[in-house]
């Protein structure tokens, strides 16, 4: 086991050479942290203490391929932080992942987890490697194989593993099933997210996009009918986002994915348009509307734009042609902390990744909740308790920043590391 030791200050201004995107995530992480810790004047021994993973591992997956070949890829489970509660993560299968990417995630996970009030620490793992490359056979044995290697860290009561990018249900479900041989007995709660049944809550797949409504929506005020929205990622989370926003009355008129963007000025028939997508493996070539670029989306004049693909979509180059009055961040980490600069002082309002897409750590935590109760609460349930913590979250975000002048990201990283800092004196693990 390897713990990687981070430093407390981000070295993003004094780098000379190009960092990896995982390198820019982490140092994005950790500037946005240095700003809470100075606003919240935490000495150096709990800065330092909170800017370093509590524990970081990165094993070798061996894949055994179709035709006999044997690939060795990296994966990574980072626990960054768990005072307040276990480690909680998703696993992400994805050629770019690598362990700076991976602790930048999970320290925002921790941020996000004590934003909501769930009693969560933060994690992450992934695996690198493109999914859509393998065989069925082939990814399984990946998934089974990586939870081998990671298997003396995580378990119901310790790390809970749920998807990201390039896993799924069925991934959770061999992640259940591999632990559970391993301790002989069935575990449901090591994972979230596996299918209903056994072990899910109920319309779970889409929690995270709900909690982009709830906080597209909050931020808004007043009617939301006719509000015009542009989302980046017509994925796990931009599709049903795109879904729920058009329900509350907003026209989605631009999406995008992969393949391409399409816009049509009166509304995308969501629909139609995800049918069209799921038969044809994209967006592009939509008969429907308008083609245009991945980069014209960022700069529609819409009221709502909102980035649920990758990382650092919104850069400090591209920020001063963003014309959106409100950016809700649907994916993790998608504006780096320039172009932060440079929305505010355009007057942009950004809600910030670990307020707007709780929704999936709420509904994950609910679910572990039923696992470990073994009881059961119906959608409906589920969709108030999501809708009334994620409307808490935002208003005290919000109330943080009227009071102090500073911006939601700045406000609700304050409220998060607070919380954290706090349970590290509480324990007595300030030194």
């Amino acid at each position: 086991m390897t713990t990687l030791t981070v430093p407390s200050k981000t070295p993003a201004a004094t780098a000379t050479a190009p960092a990896s995107p995982g390198r820019q995530a982490l140092d994005s992480a950790l500037f946005r942290l240095d700003q809470a810790a100075d606003r919240l004047e935490l000495d150096d021994n709990l800065r330092a203490m909170l800017a370093t993973p509590r524990r970081s591992l990165t094993v070798s997956v061996p894949v055994r391929r179709e035709d006999g070949r044997m690939d060795v890829v990296q994966g990574f489970r980072v626990q960054h932080n768990t005072t307040r509660g276990p480690a909680k993560g998703g696993i992400r299968f994805h050629p770019r992942t690598d362990v700076h990417e991976v602790t930048a995630l999970a320290m925002g996970m921790t941020w996000k987890c004590a934003l909501a009030g769930i009693p969560y620490g933060g994690a992450k793992g992934g695996v690198s490697v493109d999914p859509a490359s393998l065989s069925a056979r082939e990814l399984e044995r990946v998934t089974r194989r990586y939870v081998n290697e990671v298997l003396p860290i995580i378990g119901p009561e310790r790390d809970v593993p749920t998807p990201d990018v390039g896993t799924d249900e069925r991934t959770m479900a061999w992640i259940m099933d591999t632990y559970s041989v391993n301790a002989g007995y069935p575990v449901p709660g090591v994972t979230i997210g596996g299918p209903v049944t056994p072990g899910g809550a109920p319309d779970r797949a889409g929690a995270t996009s709900r909690g982009v409504r709830v906080a597209a929506l909050r931020a808004l005020g007043g009617s939301p009918e006719g509000r015009t929205v542009a989302i980046q990622g017509f994925g796990k989370v931009g599709a049903p986002a795109a879904r729920y926003l058009a329900d509350a009355g907003c026209l989605v008129v631009a999406v995008s994915d992969r393949t391409g963007a399409v816009i049509d000025r009166s509304g995308l028939d969501v629909d139609d348009l995800r049918a069209w997508s799921e038969e044809t493996g994209g967006v592009r070539g939509y008969r429907r509307a308008d083609a245009l670029s991945q980069e014209e989306l960022l700069e529609l004049d819409v009221d709502v734009l909102v980035p649920a693909a990758m990382e650092g979509a919104i850069t400090e180059e591209n920020a001063t042609r963003v014309r959106a009055g409100l950016v809700v961040e649907g994916a993790s980490s998608p504006t780096t902390p320039g172009a932060d600069r440079v929305l505010a002082d355009a007057g942009v309002t950004v809600v910030p990744d670990i307020l707007a897409n709780a929704g999936g750590v709420i509904v994950s935590y609910l679910e572990w909740l039923q696992d470990m109760q073994a009881r059961s609460w119906s959608a409906r349930e589920v969709d108030a308790r999501l809708r009334g913590i994620v409307e808490d979250a935002f208003d005290t975000t919000a109330q943080v920043a009227a009071e102090c002048g500073i911006t939601l990201r700045q406000a609700a990283h304050v409220i998060g590391v607070g919380r954290v800092a706090e349970a590290h004196r509480a324990r007595g693990l300030h030194s």
